[in-house]
């Protein structure tokens, strides 16, 4: 079984920073399902079996934390005993605040007028501009130690994600009809 005591990372083997191999997160997660899907003790004892569940979805449940980068980012603050924001903080700056009202009112019209191709563009801009703020993320938590101002930079990704989501969805009812 695992040791429930480990954290997510170590729990991956996994070395603990916002930074994340993909393929290594996605391999050991695999491996690790091996050791304790349930499925491999259905004919254990009652204690094993619910071990087993227990494992798998202690397992389940890193994955998932360490695979979204938002995740990941409230994990890794939480760990360091920094304040991770809680989803209903919105406090966001305004600039970038009416930057994204701008892009959600650009999609709410290319979305009105069928126009996939501008919806793909606004997606990709978001998009970009969320990589680039995971990529400053990696340097405020695995560089300098910014405990005090990831945070903020968290909500503008968490909102970054939703924002992208919601242009994905509006971009896929654009290609349906």
């Amino acid at each position: 079984m695992i040791d429930f005591s480990r954290n997510h990372f170590e729990l991956f083997g996994l070395p603990v920073q916002f930074r994340c191999d993909a393929g290594a997160l996605d391999r050991a997660y695999r491996a690790m399902q091996g050791e304790v899907h349930p499925d491999r003790f259905a004919a254990a004892s009652d204690p094993d079996r619910r071990r087993a569940l227990q494992a798998s979805a202690h397992v389940n449940e890193a994955y998932r934390a360490l695979k979204d980068p938002v995740a990941r980012a409230h994990y890794l603050l939480s760990l360091h005993g920094a304040d991770a924001p809680p989803e209903s903080d919105t406090r966001l700056p305004l600039d970038f605040l009416e930057q994204q009202l701008e892009r959600r009112e650009a999609a709410a019209e290319a979305a009105a007028a069928g126009d996939l191709a501008a919806l793909e563009a606004l997606l990709a801009g978001v998009r970009a501009e969320a990589r680039e703020l995971e990529q400053r993320l990696a340097a405020l938590l695995d560089s300098e130690g910014a405990w005090d101002v990831a945070p903020a930079r968290v909500r503008e990704l968490r909102f970054l994600t939703k924002l992208a989501e919601d242009i994905d969805a509006m971009a896929a009812a654009a290609e349906e009809s």
